[in-house]
């Protein structure tokens, strides 16, 4: 049975910058909220989807990477490259159609676990690791705009304030 695809929360919603909750109970709620972020992630020019941006403050998110798509609970940052950077485009599907220069490291590696609360891991390069980090920030109460310089950022806070959103 498809889900209903869900409403993303855009930039200004109290629960984007409200750090997500542990799950401690895998039980059906958690597995609807994986199937939905498994179906709302698998659509063009979306590689990341974290939970509360779909109005769940828990701490889950969905990616699809290279056709690859996946999720991981509770995931954690355990390591990211500390002396290689990438500081290309990025853009958020709660900052819809704003894309900023965003410096994130090179690699990076999260575990956490997968519904029958087993521990996995999952790590990359470039896109992938941007991903991880990216959606980490969400479920820490963070938007990617939160990690622009200072000129980038004045620049995106008046994009947004101009968007019709």
């Amino acid at each position: 049975m498809k889900m209903a695809h869900r409403e993303i929360r855009i930039i200004g919603d109290p629960v984007l910058r409200t750090p997500c909750e542990e799950i401690r109970e895998i039980d059906a709620s958690i597995k609807a909220l994986v199937e939905d972020l498994l179906e709302n992630v698998d659509m063009d020019g979306r590689a990341g989807l974290a939970a509360n941006q779909i109005g769940v403050s828990k701490r889950a998110f969905s990616y699809n990477i290279d056709g690859e798509i996946g999720y991981v609970l509770n995931p954690r940052i355990v390591e990211v490259s500390e002396d290689e950077y990438q500081d290309g485009d990025e853009g958020c599907l709660s900052v819809p159609h704003l894309w900023y220069p965003t410096e994130r490291a090179w690699y990076a590696r999260v575990e956490g676990i997968d519904l029958d609360g087993k521990k996995i891991t999952l790590e990359g390069e470039e896109l992938m690791a941007r991903c991880l980090q990216h959606e980490c920030d969400h479920l820490d109460g963070y938007i990617y705009i939160d990690r622009l310089d200072r000129k980038t950022r004045k620049k995106a806070l008046r994009d947004i304030r101009n968007q019709e959103w």
